[in-house]
């Protein structure tokens, strides 16, 4: 498999679950059944899905309230771009494969 289509399967994949966590817990949430911690959706946001946990805090209007989400969301999302830039601009070739 192509290390770069690997990298989008990967990322989608992580992306899609980041989001359907969030809805997961405001359901939880509104039903006050078990929910799921709080290390476990920034744990999906730092695996590599952060742009669904931003996009599922808002879509499902989850975590809005807390300071810790709003602002350290998009902060792994910038750490993880800046990661990405670094890479590339590395003189190092990298192979996933």
């Amino acid at each position: 498999m192509n290390s770069i289509l690997f990298l989008v399967l990967y990322l989608g994949t992580v992306n899609l679950i980041a989001f359907s966590l969030m809805g997961i817990d405001k359901r939880k949430a509104r039903m006050r059944a078990f929910r799921i911690p709080e290390i476990t959706l920034f744990s999906s946001a730092i695996i590599g899905g952060s742009i669904g946990a931003i996009i599922g805090m808002y879509f499902f209007r989850h975590k809005t309230k807390h300071w810790y989400f709003v602002y350290g969301m998009p902060l792994i999302l910038i750490l993880q771009i800046a990661l990405v830039v670094v890479l590339i601009k590395m003189p190092i070739q990298i192979s996933f494969m």
